[in-house]
Parts: structure tokens; sequence; C-alpha cells
């Protein structure tokens, strides 16, 4: 019983020390973050914003040079505007590119066969045009879309004068894409690069709900799709005895976990590319055939431009560094880096371009 009373008593004088200890704690850090506000407000009005920037140049004999002073204005800061991609094609001509110097000539794709998969509309469509104004010899895209398909080729040809090709394709038939890339070979020879852009996107769709069937679409086409046009192009290019660039189409998904909606099925299928990419990157190097992704971030693709996605599409940029949606040609320069043999020593590689959402 004893024992008991002292145990009240000594919980009773802890609890009295705590609450002044707590009471103390808490002014602390009131009084902290009071400092911490008036240093930030300091710091704010230490601000330099200069309107005129002087300048002195001095020239000529040292002795004799009083020197020009001047000043320049100074903008104020302007946030970068969405601008729409320019659809002027001009293919590089082989005067052009014999007076370039050898590291341009290194980036581009002259004379080199191209397949482009989902080249019909959207990023594959503008990857075919810079792949046209980079100095490709033939271009050959591979699309399910019969009617958006001809178009496409037919504009390009016409814009450009080089020789290109449509083929009705669907990435899940391999029997298909085998006679289409013979085809090809038997067109222009054997091919130097893929980019296979061809994908879908299920989205806002939450895991415990997703069809099945719907989700072997999904992986049917993302992941199966990547490999049948991969394996394809690269026998193509082993029978041929000749070096290429396998460019696989992944996503920043890939590697994160997007937020708000709910997409785990199309996160987990370029997943899947990646690590496809890699390995194949890894088997193939022996025959000099380079596989690498590009992992795009949010673009502002046609799919994406609808009015039911523009609450996400605030909160997409919101958590975006640069403040903005990717532009439909904005992957034109890194595909053909990747295409071209300035990238050779580079494979198995994933390249993120997302404006930096994650860095987040």
């Amino acid at each position: 019983m004893a024992a008991a009373t002292r145990s009240v008593r000594m919980a009773s004088r802890l609890t009295s020390f705590s609450r002044p200890s707590a009471l103390f704690a808490q002014k602390a850090s009131v009084a902290q973050r009071a400092a911490f506000s008036v240093s930030i407000r300091n710091l704010k009005s230490e601000v330099v914003k200069e309107t005129e920037v002087p300048v002195s140049i001095y020239s000529g004999a040292a002795s004799a040079n009083a020197g020009d002073h001047f000043s320049i204005p100074v903008k104020p800061r302007q946030q970068v505007e969405e601008s729409e991609p320019d659809e002027h094609v001009q293919p590089l001509e082989d005067k052009v590119y014999r007076q370039m110097p050898r590291t341009l000539q290194k980036m581009s794709v002259m004379g080199k066969v191209i397949i482009i998969t989902g080249g019909a509309r959207g990023l594959g469509n503008y990857m075919a045009r810079a792949c046209a104004e980079a100095g490709a010899k033939a271009i050959a895209i591979f699309d399910a879309n019969q009617e958006l398909g001809d178009e496409s080729a037919a504009e390009l040809h016409q814009k450009t004068g080089l020789p290109v090709s449509f083929f009705k394709v669907d990435v899940r038939d391999g029997s298909a894409i085998n006679a289409a890339v013979q085809n090809v070979v038997d067109l222009y020879g054997a091919p130097d690069v893929l980019v296979n852009s061809a994908g879908i996107a299920d989205s806002n769709i939450p895991a415990e709900k997703y069809d099945a069937a719907m989700f072997r679409r999904l992986i049917d086409i993302n992941l199966n799709g990547s490999f049948l046009m991969s394996q394809a192009v690269g026998r193509a290019m082993m029978a041929a005895g000749k070096p290429g660039s396998i460019i696989l189409v992944a996503s920043m998904s890939g590697t994160i976990v997007n937020y708000p909606q709910e997409q785990s099925c199309y996160n987990a299928s370029k997943a899947g590319v990646i690590q496809l990419g890699k390995s194949l990157a890894a088997e193939w190097a022996k025959y000099n055939i380079r596989v690498n992704c590009i992992s795009p971030g949010y673009m502002d693709t046609a799919l994406n431009k609808v009015p039911a996605l523009d609450a996400q599409k605030k909160i997409w940029k919101s958590l975006t560094p640069q403040e903005r949606l990717g532009a439909v040609d904005d992957l034109n320069g890194l595909c053909v880096f990747l295409a071209s043999d300035a990238s050779s020593f580079m494979t198995g590689s994933n390249v993120i371009i997302d404006g930096g959402y994650t860095l987040y």
C-alpha cells in the first residue's frame, strides 16, 4: 500500500515538472517561428532589383582609352509561355551535311533507315519529323490506325520529299510485325533505328476496380509490343551485320508513382519497358545494337487535351518545377541524339525528360 502511495506521489511530481517543460518548449517554438519570420522579412527587403546595369568597356591603347560607359536596361522576369510546335519540316540536305563540323555530323541521322511505331500522331509523329530533319534516308511508320497513318506518311513525304512508307501494324501481332520489317528491309535496306512509341494509357482507375482483361491488353500493347518490335528489328540488324539503335518510349511512371490519379497498372507496364530496355542492351551489346529508353513526364498531347483532365493538369503543373506540360516536340532532340552516332557509347540508359517533375 505504501509503495503504491509513493508511486502516485512520484507520478504527480513528474507531471508537475513536465507541464512547465512543455510550456517552455511551446514558447520557445513560438519564439523561433517569430524570429524566422523576421529574418525572412529582412531577406525580402534586401532583394536587389536593379532597373539597369552600368557597363564600362575598355579597348584599344590602354594609355589613351578612357573607356566607353553606358547602361543596359533590365527586363523584369517573365514566365515562359507554352508555344505551339513549328509545323514546318526542312530535311537535312547532303550539301549542308558535308559542310557541318564533325561533331554536328555525328549528331545527325544522315543516311539512316528509321522505323517509328505510333508514328501516325502525337509524340511519335513529331519524332518522325525530327528524324526527317536530321537527315534520315527513309522513314517507315508503323501504326494501328489506317486513316491517320496514311495521312501522316503522305504529309511527311510531301513536306520533305523523303521516302516515307506506312504499315498498318498492331504491335501485338508478331507475324504482322515480322512481315512489315522484312518489307522495310526489301525497300530501303536493314533498319538502323527503331523508335517504339506505340502505347496506351489507362488512368484514373483504382487497382481494385481495374478489369483483368484491360490489364492484359495494356501489358500486351505497352510491354509485349515493345519486345516484339525490338525482336523483329534487332534480328534484321543482326542479319545485316550492322550496328543499330533501339529507342523504347517508356514513362517517368515506370520509376515513380503519379499523383493524384490512380494508375498502378500503367505504371507497372512502363516499369517493365524500362527493365526490358536495360536487359536487351546488355544482351545485344555484342552485336553493336544499343537500346535506350526515353521516359517522358506529363506531355501536352491530344490525349491530355480534354476538359475532364483540366483539374488534374493544374496539379501536374504545380508539381513540375518548369510549371508546364511537355510540348509534343520536346522529345525530338533526345530522340535524334539517341538515334545518332553521337550516343554510340550510350546503352541501357533510361533518360527522364519531365520538366523536373521527378525532382520532388
